[in-house]
């Protein structure tokens, strides 16, 4: 394996990515990324033919996932222990359980925040300002609580997506026009990027010591468990989730347990910065679905506000590229 190394230390091991392996890791992110674009309209198409909630919605997703990535840790801990030293679980690990515990609850609000923003704004805003959101957040929480520094590509990063959201939220319809139900529907969906970037910063640490898969599995079994109260306040829950079982069993396994196995493994084969533009497909698939499916309209300045975001990103994922 190559090795690099600089003016402050001896000489740092550099990972070697081979060509068919970064095909293979970016099929498997993009793959990922386009399931995850897809949540917004299944949420859509819930709420239209069966009635439930973005509550229960976000509820019955962490459900159907806890299980499956339950199941897949285990087998992964399986294929582990052959070929080494078992890895902790996590509920094992009893000095992690407040850092879990957070998990689940930025996971769950996350859920909370993003389909209500959907049901508010519309599929391709409330995507486009979550999805876009969260690396800039992540890298403001970073610095604030892991000592990371802000670089100056972090502060243009930054600029470009407070104009981007602007516009974004201005879209079709006039700084005069913007409703309350639609200003709501923004700031939820901001709130779903913050939730996100809570979570990724908290979980750095915990997958230093733990392979993805068991965090993975204790935050959406968490998260279903927070959200679990949810159900008791619903009306007819059962009635709702019945009708739209089929939905509600793709959006469980597809785009999270499946989606989330898919990501991890890619990941694996490719570069981070190459991993995150590849994950650009996520909001643009999503915004494709809510203009042609449902008939949704950014506007001009709506437009551009997207394109500024994905700029704002892809700025972002090139100075990691560069510092690394």
């Amino acid at each position: 394996m190559p090795r690099e190394g600089n003016d402050n230390g001896p000489p740092r091991e550099r990972p070697v990515y081979y060509a068919g392996h970064m095909v293979l890791g970016l099929l498997f992110v993009g793959l990922a990324s386009i399931s995850w674009g897809t949540t917004g309209a299944v949420m859509t198409l819930l709420a239209r033919e069966t009635g439930a909630t973005p509550l229960l919605v976000g509820w019955a997703r962490l459900a159907v996932a806890a299980p499956c990535l339950v199941v897949a840790a285990v087998a992964s801990g399986h294929l582990a222990a052959r070929r080494g030293p078992a890895v902790a679980l996590p509920w094992g690990a009893l000095s992690a359980l407040p850092t879990f515990a957070l998990l689940g609850l930025a996971m769950a609000l996350y859920q909370v925040c993003y389909f209500t923003a959907v049901s508010l704004t519309g599929v391709a805003v409330a995507a486009l300002l979550a999805i876009c959101s969260a690396p800039i957040l992540i890298a403001l929480l970073a610095a604030l609580f892991l000592g990371e520094r802000v670089t100056p590509a972090v502060r243009a990063s930054l600029a470009i997506a407070v104009v981007g959201t602007a516009l974004l939220v201005v879209g079709p319809r006039g700084l005069g026009q913007i409703s309350a139900r639609f200003g709501l529907g923004a700031l939820l969906a901001l709130g779903a990027g913050l939730s996100y970037a809570v979570f990724a910063v908290a979980a750095k640490g915990v997958l230093a010591r733990i392979d993805p898969l068991p965090v993975a599995a204790a935050t959406f079994a968490l998260a279903a468990l927070f959200l679990s109260p949810v159900v008791a306040r619903e009306p007819s829950p059962w009635a709702h989730l019945g009708a739209g079982w089929r939905l509600v069993l793709y959006l469980g396994v597809g785009p999270t347990a499946i989606a989330y196995v898919l990501f991890t493994v890619g990941l694996r084969r490719v570069p981070a910065t190459a991993a995150g533009v590849a994950s650009l497909l996520e909001p643009l698939t999503a915004s494709l679905l809510g203009v042609i499916a449902f008939g949704e309209s950014l506007g001009a300045a709506g437009a551009a506000g997207a394109l500024l975001l994905m700029i704002a990103l892809a700025t972002l994922a090139l100075a990691h590229r560069a510092r690394a």
